[in-house]
């Protein structure tokens, strides 16, 4: 599919940011975007153009019947000025099986792997050159075909916008707190946990400013069925160092199958830490923190990488993790994950993609 490019002047471009480590995650965008059409039965028309609103009919389907789902990836520079990407491949499958999800058309792996890297080249300039840095990538899928009524659409976009970005905590690699919701859930079996949906964020943000107004910084979500068994952050995995395993809930549709979860969990045999999925209930992790078998909790999510977790507020108490300081192992991680996304490691699994 050739791609069709409207291009601006020098004299047009914005201005790059002095520090992008100063940069407020999520709030600044390049100059173009990748947009993709889907009708009849076919994707077409694509095209890079200047960054610009969309313009969609009211009647469009997404705005009336939830239609929509996106990704999150992060482009790096390495030091040899090489432009690389993590598990583009995953991220492109993942976009697909929430496509499916929601009963929208797929994008070939290959195709959505060239779209990006086709921006990419074209925007180079807004890839940092520091480490903490990154450009970040949200490729998103809506349906837009202008008709009131409950099916599918037979209209969609694919589009892709860039933000340049900083740490996503603004207080940097500290730990967080988490608030333990016990009255909303985020997903129920059989639901669309799974994917990357819009609607599952929309539904969560009602507990995040709950969380937020008594002190905390996210929420940990329990199952929804009883509300005993711990599945997952607002914006990532969760994963407990229990003694000599590193234990996270293990998938099974209601949890978002995450990336860099599942790199975590490669890397923690390369480490020396035992990976385990299994079910853990949040009274085994606040009996585990109090008797110091679990030393450490942390999450696991493209924005922040790695998020080491401090304190819980669970049934008005707080249980605190490792002194809330960062422990050994989410530096670890941290430092292990971002070593190989910015090529400064080696690439042992074959992770890293170099955009050419």
């Amino acid at each position: 599919m050739q791609i069709k490019k409207t291009l601006l002047t020098d004299d047009k471009l914005k201005p790059l940011f002095d520090d992008p480590l100063a940069l407020k995650f999520g709030h600044h965008f390049t100059d173009y975007m990748f947009t993709l059409s889907y009708s009849g039965g076919k994707w077409h028309s694509a095209e890079i153009k200047p960054y610009q609103p969309l313009v969609l009919d009211p009647a469009a389907a997404v705005f009336h019947y939830g239609q929509e789902i996106f990704e999150g990836q992060k482009a790096y520079k390495s030091k040899e000025d090489k432009i690389l990407l993590f598990r583009p491949d995953e991220n492109a499958n993942r976009f697909n099986q929430s496509m499916t999800r929601m009963s929208m058309p797929t994008i070939p792996v290959e195709d959505f792997i060239r779209f990006e890297e086709e921006l990419l080249k074209l925007e180079e300039r807004w890839i940092p050159r520091v480490k903490g840095a990154a450009l970040y990538m949200r490729p998103t899928g809506i349906a837009t075909e202008p008709a009131l009524g409950v099916r599918p659409a037979n209209q969609y976009l694919f589009f892709l916008i860039l933000c340049p970005v900083g740490p996503y905590y603004s207080t940097g690699f500290n730990p967080v707190s988490l608030w333990v919701s016990k009255d909303y859930s985020r997903a129920g079996d059989g639901g669309t946990g799974s994917a990357k949906a819009g609607g599952n964020y929309g539904g969560s943000l009602l507990a995040a400013q709950k969380a937020a107004a008594n002190g905390y910084n996210q929420v940990l979500w329990l199952d929804a069925k009883e509300h005993r068994y711990v599945e997952e952050v607002g914006a990532m995995n969760i994963l407990f160092v229990h003694e000599n395993q590193l234990v996270t809930p293990p998938l099974g549709g209601t949890i978002l199958p995450g990336i860099t979860r599942k790199s975590v969990l490669t890397l923690a045999g390369d480490l020396g830490l035992e990976p385990v999925e299994r079910r853990i209930t949040i009274d085994e992790v606040v009996e585990g923190i109090e008797a110091g078998k679990i030393t450490e909790i942390f999450g696991a999510g493209t924005a922040a990488v790695i998020s080491p977790v401090g304190k819980i507020g669970y049934n008005g108490k707080d249980y605190v993790v490792n002194n809330n300081v960062t422990g050994p192992w989410a530096q670890k991680f941290f430092d292990t994950l971002t070593g190989i996304q910015y090529g400064d490691l080696e690439d042992k699994h074959g992770w890293v993609h170099v955009v050419k």
